[in-house]
């Protein structure tokens, strides 16, 4: 199981993901007010400090939309994951991808209405056909706020979601170390390949990142959803 923890802002952040047992690190860059966002500089420090770690995977997390100006990016940062966390259009996917891509990583955003107000819905297949990589659901406010929202999905909406897809998805919204028995059946599930932490894994105060959080999400995802996963 894939433990991805996002919004890191420091190199010693990075650092204690690796030591507490993390895979994936989330790294903002275009994502316009976004409280951990990253200049091109930072960005390109923080994959190389993931890089040094040989165990934690840098993942660029973005809204942007234009598929040059993200190879672009990626190509100088030296990442080869991308979270797309806007709504970003099937024809984003496939432009990255017919360049041999990076993998891909696209949000579902599932709001207070359940499945039937998920946006995306309607475009897993096309999605799929795109070439996306892993589908990361997510929660939404019923204001409309993306990400870091620490609200916690239903587990039957998440199945609904999941159950019209053939690619492994990640689970966010809210997790926390001890909210893995909530979603057995989500984790269970032949596709579930992992989670996506950011509030749970951050001092309330100073918002930073800290060791002892961080190892209690993983070791309670570990104990319900099996061990680690080879980050391919």
């Amino acid at each position: 199981m894939l433990v991805k923890i996002c919004g890191a802002t420091a190199a010693d952040e990075v650092e204690l993901l690796a030591s507490a047992g993390a895979d994936l690190v989330g790294v903002w860059h275009g994502v316009p007010g976004g409280r951990t966002e990253l200049s091109p500089r930072q960005l390109s420090d923080l994959a190389a400090a993931a890089h040094r770690t040989g165990r934690v995977r840098p993942v660029l997390v973005t809204f942007l939309n234009d598929a040059a100006a993200l190879r672009d990016v990626l190509a100088r940062a030296r990442i080869d994951w991308v979270q797309l966390h806007g709504y970003q259009t099937p024809g984003t996917v496939r432009a990255l991808k017919d360049t041999g891509g990076p993998t891909v990583v696209k949000v579902v955003h599932l709001g207070p209405g359940g499945a039937a107000a998920c946006p995306e819905l309607p475009l897993i297949r096309s999605y799929e056909r795109a070439g996306t990589d892993l589908f990361l659901i997510d929660a939404t406010t019923a204001d409309g706020r993306l990400g870091s929202t620490a609200r916690q999905l239903d587990g039957r909406a998440v199945l609904d979601v999941v159950d019209r897809m053939s690619r492994p998805f990640l689970l966010a919204g809210g997790i926390t170390g001890d909210s893995g028995p909530g979603h057995r059946a989500v984790v269970e599930h032949p596709l579930f390949r992992g989670i996506d932490v950011d509030t749970a894994a951050k001092d309330p105060g100073s918002g930073r990142i800290r060791a002892e959080r961080v190892a209690d999400v993983v070791r309670g995802w570990r104990t319900a959803g099996g061990g680690p996963e080879e980050a391919a």
